[in-house]
């Protein structure tokens, strides 16, 4: 049996540097191999995933579709989960070859056991997460684009667009532009309000002596032309309706109307109702009121001006 050669030798350094030349050129090399597939076949994972979801958003800016659908949202939420999870195991994989070069197989036993129990007390919040956001996907809670409304420990509530879902944190945008990241265990109630179809609610105080035949006749009047409406109809499921009264103050009463639309479309549509509601109460005579501090009633002209103060959308 030929006798290793060492490039040590050759060079006439110090025979205690075998060791470290034979360490580099076995255990690091295999150190390195075992890395660079494990950082490689996570790259792939996440190569798939991405061009998935670019997939999905092509088949839909092609498409005819206002809004994206319910399966196409959860599909592309679930594929990256997987993704996530594959790469999790890869990770896992190559930390325990690695381990096992340097540390003798059945000492990996007793870590593992210590490895858990650290997990059992000081990781809960994280395992919280993750089971947590396991449900959120399962049941279809919410998805890529839906607009949300979440009730996180606390009293607090975080609301806007969803922009990423993992296992452990769910990612939002809210109309200001700010991004909110809420870890999904510490969520105590998820409001979907884009899922299937969605409901503008548009309250619309009038003086206490208006007509109320006039003022149904006047929404019914703005439904049907509103539904009639090419720029409006195909975000509308049926014309807007009146509902009657819901409210009654001492010197206004709350006219309701709602509109069913496509998922996320309650918004825009709700401001476009406003301003014709506005105008076509004025046609009538009617004066839509806004309360202000100091007790005064708006005209129909000044309530136009602040469209925001005039109505309240209750989504």
């Amino acid at each position: 049996m030929d006798t290793p050669t060492y490039l040590v030798d050759e060079l006439g350094l110090p025979l205690w540097l075998r060791g470290w030349e034979k360490w580099i050129a076995v255990d690091l090399s295999l150190v390195v191999v075992w890395i660079l597939s494990g950082l490689l076949i996570a790259r792939f994972l996440r190569w798939i995933a991405d061009r998935y979801a670019i997939r999905l958003v092509r088949r839909f800016e092609v498409s005819d579709d206002i809004v994206q659908s319910e399966d196409m949202k959860h599909r592309r939420a679930l594929v990256d989960v997987v993704a996530w999870t594959l790469i999790a195991v890869v990770v896992v994989v190559v930390t325990l070859r690695i381990l096992a070069m340097f540390v003798n197989t059945t000492s990996l036993v007793g870590l593992s056991a210590v490895l858990g129990a650290a997990l059992g007390f000081g990781a809960q919040r994280i395992v919280q997460d993750l089971l947590a956001g396991f449900f959120i996907i399962a049941e279809h809670q919410y998805g890529y684009g839906d607009v949300v409304s979440l009730a996180v420990t606390g009293g607090l509530t975080a609301e806007g667009t969803v922009e990423d879902v993992t296992l452990r944190v769910t990612r939002l945008r809210n109309t200001d532009g700010e991004v909110i990241v809420v870890p999904n265990g510490q969520m105590i109630k998820a409001t979907n309000l884009s899922k299937d179809w969605a409901r503008a609610v548009v309250d619309v105080p009038v003086p206490i002596d208006a007509d109320i035949t006039v003022v149904n006749t006047a929404l019914r009047e703005v439904g049907q032309d509103f539904f009639a409406d090419d720029q409006w109809t195909k975000v509308l499921l049926d014309a807007p309706t009146p509902l009657g009264i819901t409210d009654l103050e001492l010197d206004s009463v709350t006219v309701r109307m709602v509109a069913r639309t496509l998922p996320g479309q309650q918004f825009a549509i709700g401001r476009a109702l406003r301003a014709e509601i506005i105008f076509a109460l004025a046609r009538h005579g009617i004066v839509v009121q806004s309360v202000r501090n100091s007790g005064s009633v708006q005209t129909a002209g000044e309530a136009a001006a602040a469209a925001g103060n005039t109505v309240t959308d209750a989504d």
